[in-house]
């Protein structure tokens, strides 16, 4: 009865089905291990000190940005030159925006500043000068932002002197010259200007470092590749049964032979 299972047909089926299975299987093992490492990441982080309270040192030593040196105190020497605001950026559940300088150093390349925050629409006339002279700021570390980050705007059109994302690709564009790719917040708040004293900006964990949409997305995954499976696994046994069944009535001349 079961011999319609050596047909070429089933030996397709078959194949498929043997192939299937593993892969899904393999994927979905995949998956749960980059679930896993993202806990196990978070478990890390959350048991060491905060970056922020660790000794600052010299901007130069605490590149290239890492998980390690995201959020640590960097030093840099410089003079501030453009300014640029980040519109549609939250702080304790306002609505206001980033007031960014970039500060021109020793070395000639730029340094993106947040200085702060301020509510409200942004407007460059309610923002505090800038210091003038060369300065030593000691600001926390942040990676570059990109189209995941938080606060991100990719709409385009933003008026001029306004910026969507914060990194080194958006301004290269922007000024003559080279901007490294980082940018840091500043801790300490300026004297306030005509729209009052800016806030500082809170360094963000590390993208990688947490229990975000990402790792849960990889949770969600390993359960459509394992369902997956089974529903390959299910469909070839009701195929199988329903050949069966029509072979034996066939046998028992219930129904004709489609052969």
């Amino acid at each position: 009865m079961y011999r319609f299972l050596l047909t070429p047909r089933w030996w397709g089926i078959n194949l498929f089905v043997v192939l299937a299975i593993p892969f899904c299987v393999f994927m979905g093992t995949w998956q749960l291990g980059r679930f896993e490492d993202r806990v196990q990441s978070h478990e890390e982080a959350g048991k060491k000190p905060d970056p922020s309270t660790r000794a600052a040192k010299p901007l130069d030593e605490l590149l290239p940005v890492s998980t390690e040196t995201s959020g640590r105190p960097a030093v840099a020497t410089g003079t501030y030159a453009d300014q640029f605001l980040v519109p549609g950026r939250k702080l304790d559940d306002r609505e206001g925006f980033y007031v960014l300088n970039l500060l021109r150093t020793e070395g000639g390349k730029t340094l993106p500043v947040v200085r702060g925050w301020l509510p409200g629409t942004a407007d460059s006339a309610r923002v505090p000068a800038a210091p003038a002279g060369e300065v030593t700021l000691t600001g926390d570390l942040q990676a570059s932002e990109n189209t995941s980050s938080d606060g991100v705007d990719l709409r385009g059109g933003l008026p001029e002197g306004q910026l969507g994302m914060i990194s080194a690709a958006s301004l290269v564009n922007l000024v003559p010259y080279d901007v490294y790719d980082a940018w840091v917040t500043l801790t300490e708040p300026e004297p306030g200007g005509a729209g009052g004293a800016m806030k500082p900006v809170p360094a963000a964990a590390a993208q990688g470092s947490g229990l975000d949409l990402k790792a849960f997305q990889n949770l969600g995954y390993t359960g459509e590749w394992f369902v997956f499976g089974g529903f390959v696994l299910f469909m070839w046994f009701r195929l199988m049964r329903r050949e069966a069944e029509a072979a034996r009535d066939v046998e028992l001349g219930l129904a004709a032979d489609a052969d």
